[in-house]
C-alpha cells in the first residue's frame, strides 16, 4: 500500500533516531535500506565531523613544525577513516568481537597520542571515542568503556595543561554522548527484537488462520462431496435401465453442488470481510508501536451496528478497509506524531445520509501533483461499489487526510402493537 503524496517509500520497520552526539544518524550501526537512508546517514555524520574544526585549525597554523604537521594530518586521517567505518558500517552481531575491541582500542590510542603530542585542542577526539564505544560495544562492556574514556580525557587534559573550563566542556559531552549512544544502541536492539517477534506472531497467526480455514472447508465440503460421490455411483448403476430415477439423482447432485458452492462463498466472504471493531483493535496497537499519539472518536468505542443502525455489513466492511489503509499510510509513510480518527454522520448533496470516517495526521502533507497510489485507488473502487466515496487532501494539522463515507440505509421506526379493542356500547 502506498501513499498518494509520497512516492519515496521507506521500508517498514526503519527506526529514525534523533541526533544526540557526534556521528549519530539514522540506523547507527545498521546498514541503510535505501539510497535515501544512506544519504541522510552520511549527511548526519559529516555534520558532526565539524567538531574536528579545532584540530584542523590547529594544523593549519604555524604553531607546529613541518614534521609534526605531517604526523598530525596522518594521525587525524587514521582516526577519521576508522570512525567513519564505525558509524557507516553494519554490526555483524551484538556480542563482543575482536574487530570491535581493536577498532575502539585504535581510536583510543590515537586520541591519547595526538592529544599528548599536539595539545589540548585535540581533546575533542575523546568525545568520538566515547560515542564509538557507546554504539559499537555491548551494554555490559560499554558501561565501563565510556566512563573510562571520559576519565582518560581528564587525565590527558591535565597532562597537557588544559584549563578547568576546557576540561568541563569536553568531559560532559564525552560522558553524556557516550551514555546517550548506549541508550540508542540498546533501543535499536530492542526494536529489532520486537520486529522479529512481530514477524513470528504474524506467521503463527497466518498458520492458525490457514488451519481454521481448512477445518471449516472440510466441515462444509466433506458431507456435500461424499453425498455427490454416492449419488454419482448410484446414478451410474441406474443407467441405462432406469433413466427417470437416474435423472432425479442427477437433479439432487446439482442441488447439493450448488449449495456447497454457496456455503464456500459465504465462508470465504466472511473471512475477507473486516469490521470496524476488529480493525480498531489493530489500529491502536499499530499506532502505539509506531509512537503516534492517537485521538479516537468516542463513537468508535461502541458497536457501530447499535449507534448507527442503518449501516450494512458491506458498508461497514468498506469503512474497515479504509481505516486499515489510512492507518497503514500513517505508520509507514507520513512521519506523523499525532493522528485523529473521527466517525460521524453527514448529509451529502444528494440528500442522503452518510457515515463518514476521517483519518487525519500531522505528518507530510499531500504533494503538489496529487497522484493516487494503488492502495488509495483500490480503496476508492471498493467504496464506490458500496455506494460511497473517498476524499483525500490536507488535514487541519498540515498533514494528510483520508475521508471515506458510505451511505446509511433507511431504518423504519418500529410499529406499535395495536391495543386491545373493546366492543362499542
Amino acid at each position: 500500500m502506498d501513499r498518494a503524496h509520497d512516492d519515496t517509500v521507506t521500508t517498514a520497520g526503519t527506526t529514525r533516531s534523533r541526533p544526540w552526539g557526534p556521528g549519530l544518524n539514522i540506523g547507527m550501526g545498521m546498514a541503510p535500506e535505501s539510497r535515501r537512508q544512506q544519504m541522510v546517514k552520511l549527511c548526519w555524520t559529516l555534520v558532526y565531523l565539524l567538531y574536528l574544526a579545532g584540530p584542523v585549525a590547529d594544523l593549519l597554523t604555524d604553531s607546529h613544525t613541518v614534521v609534526a604537521g605531517v604526523l598530525g594530518w596522518a594521525g587525524l586521517t587514521a582516526f577519521v577513516l576508522p570512525y567513519l567505518y564505525l558509524v557507516l558500517g553494519r554490526r555483524v552481531r551484538d556480542g563482543l568481537t575482536w574487530r570491535q575491541v581493536g577498532l575502539i582500542s585504535w581510536l583510543y590510542a590515537l586520541a591519547a597520542a595526538l592529544t599528548l603530542s599536539m595539545g589540548q585542542t585535540w581533546l575533542v577526539l575523546f568525545v568520538y571515542v566515547t560515542v564509538g564505544a557507546g554504539v559499537l560495544l555491548p551494554l555490559r562492556h560499554g558501561a565501563w568503556a565510556v566512563p573510562f574514556a571520559a576519565c582518560s580525557l581528564l587525565g590527558a587534559g591535565a597532562l597537557v595543561g588544559a584549563s578547568k573550563s576546557t576540561l568541563v566542556t569536553m568531559f560532559l559531552p564525552a560522558l553524556m554522548g557516550g551514555a546517550a549512544m548506549m541508550g540508542v544502541a540498546g533501543m535499536g536492539r530492542t526494536m529489532r527484537e520486537l520486529r522479529e517477534a512481530r514477524e513470528t506472531v504474524a506467521e503463527l497467526a497466518a498458520n492458525e488462520e490457514r488451519l481454521r480455514l481448512a477445518r471449516d472447508l472440510h466441515d462444509l465440503l466433506g458431507h456435500s462431496l461424499s453425498l455427490i460421490t454416492l449419488k454419482s455411483e448410484l446414478t451410474g448403476r441406474m443407467l441405462p435401465d432406469r433413466p427417470e430415477e437416474a435423472a432425479r439423482q442427477v437433479a439432487d447432485i446439482e442441488r447439493v453442488s450448488r449449495q456447497a458452492l454457496v456455503d464456500v462463498r459465504e465462508a470465504v466472504s466472511g473471512y475477507r470481510r473486516p469490521t470496524l471493531a476488529v480493525e480498531l483493535a489493530g489500529v491502536r496497537t499499530a499506532l502505539r508501536t509506531a509512537g503516534v499519539h492517537a485521538e479516537i472518536a468516542p463513537a468508535l468505542d461502541t458497536p457501530v451496528s447499535t449507534s448507527h443502525p442503518g449501516l450494512g455489513a458491506e458498508e461497514e466492511s468498506a469503512l474497515a478497509w479504509a481505516l486499515r489503509e489510512a492507518i497503514t499510510n500513517v505508520v509507514r509513510h507520513s512521519g506523523a506524531k499525532h493522528c485523529d480518527i473521527l466517525l460521524d454522520e453527514v448529509w451529502d448533496s444528494d440528500e442522503r445520509r452518510y457515515l463518514r470516517l476521517e483519518v487525519a495526521d500531522d505528518g507530510r502533507g499531500p504533494a503538489r501533483v496529487h497522484r493516487p497510489g494503488n492502495g488509495l485507488s483500490g480503496l476508492g473502487e471498493r467504496l464506490c461499489l458500496s455506494g460511497g466515496l473517498l476524499r483525500t487532501g490536507r488535514s487541519e494539522r498540515g498533514g494528510f487526510s483520508v475521508r471515506a463515507q458510505v451511505p446509511l440505509r433507511a431504518v423504519r421506526p418500529p410499529q406499535e402493537a395495536p391495543g386491545p379493542s373493546y366492543p362499542q356500547a
